[in-house]
């Protein structure tokens, strides 16, 4: 969907961004998160709302990464 796209081109820009500890993945670098998505000069309310988006995708992602078969 065209509304979710720029979202998810944050999440991409974030590929490499990722806290890991003993156990995988942890979490996106939110310092790095808000870096990039501060240079994108969003309204506040846009702001929150791509921020909740993203989380989503984060929380979406470690669960996909931690599946085992």
């Amino acid at each position: 969907w065209p509304e979710n796209w720029p979202a998810f081109s944050v999440f991409c820009q974030m590929s490499t961004q990722w806290r890991v500890g003993l156990n995988g993945p942890t979490g996106l670098d939110y310092n790095v998160l808000f870096k990039i998505m501060s240079r994108l000069g969003l309204p506040d309310d846009e702001y929150d709302v791509m921020f909740s988006d993203v989380r989503v995708m984060e929380v979406a992602a470690i669960n996909a990464m931690r599946e085992t078969d």
